[in-house]
Order: structure tokens, then sequence, then C-alpha cells
């Protein structure tokens, strides 16, 4: 059920804004549930949607919209979501390093992997990591593996990682005395 567009995002934001509105987003909507509250003349329903939005160039962002018809629960998700990016630091098409995340019942292990090996992932997972730019990774989802709960199991996953940069900076020392190679981590 899941469900994929590119489209362009809307002008008419800050000077740091605009330059992201510029860029076209991956929009991927990853559940749509209806719910029901039950009122004295019957039942009235309204939707909820998971969708993930990425630049597919590091930034990605996740959100739950909710309303009484479906599409502007998926409006209402999606403009939440492009406010509430993250940016994720890459190396090369794949992720840094080993990482795992876990979320209420359910845990992703995110593994990086070398260029050509694909994207190895499941549903909710692939989908974020689709929005997010990765090209080669290996991941599984441990325990629970219903939408909510592992996409937001690889968002914190995802903000476990860090730059060699940022790490180097933080130990006092260079990104080559950390990496040990001359292809050091951009």
């Amino acid at each position: 059920m899941t469900e994929e567009k590119v489209r362009k995002a809307p002008a008419g934001r800050s000077s740091s804004q605009q330059q992201q509105s510029v860029e076209d987003f991956a929009e991927s909507v990853l559940s749509v549930r209806r719910v029901a509250k039950v009122i004295r003349g019957g039942r009235r329903f309204a939707f909820s949607a998971l969708v993930v939005v990425g630049d597919r160039k590091g930034s990605v962002g996740i959100a739950l919209g909710k309303s009484r018809d479906v599409a502007s629960a998926i409006s209402k998700a999606l403009k939440k979501a492009r406010k509430h990016m993250v940016l994720v630091p890459l190396y090369k098409t794949t992720v840094p390093y080993t990482v795992q995340g876990k979320h209420s019942a359910s845990k992703v292990l995110i593994r990086s992997a070398a260029k050509g090996t694909g994207l190895i992932a499941g549903g909710a997972v692939r989908a974020v990591m689709e929005a997010l730019g990765v090209r080669d990774v290996l991941s599984k989802v441990i325990g629970a593996s219903n939408p909510h709960n592992a996409v937001k199991a690889t968002m914190k996953a995802l903000g476990k990682l860090r730059s060699a940069q940022h790490i180097a900076q933080l130990r006092g020392k260079t990104v080559k005395e950390i990496i040990g190679n001359n292809d050091a981590a951009a």
C-alpha cells in the first residue's frame, strides 16, 4: 500500500526554506487507516495517513496526518513531514556504519553495504531509505513490523548516525586519523 510521488514543494517561505522549496521531494504514503467514533446517530469515520518525505540527498521526514477525508489527511501529513525533516549523514550511496533503532515492539537494524548491493529493506524501511537517497543498504525489522513502529524505529536509528567530521571534532582528531585511509567520508 505504498504510493510514491515526486512533487515540487510550495513556495512562499523564509529565505532558508526557499532554497529547499525549489527541490523536488520524494513522497510516499505508507498507510491510510480508517477510524470510527461511535456517536448517537451511528459512527463517524475519520482517516489517518502515515507519509514519508525526502529530498533523496540526505534529508527525510515522517508524519501522521488526520482528517475526515483521505485527501486532506495525506496533505496534512505531507505538510507536517516537510516541516519536520531531519538531515542524515550519508557515506557515498550508503549509511556510514551499522545502527539499530527501537520503537515500541519494533527493532530496526540498518547496515552499510558495498556499492551495487541495492536496497535490501522491507516495506516501511524501504520507503524511508528511498526518500533519503540511500541506494545500497541492508536492513531487517525485528519484532513487530507494522508501518508506524517500523518507520519510527528507522528514524531513531538514522538519528544515531554521525558524520566522520563530527566524530573527529568530538575526539579532537582529524578525519584521516579516525578512518585510517585516504578515502575519507565527505
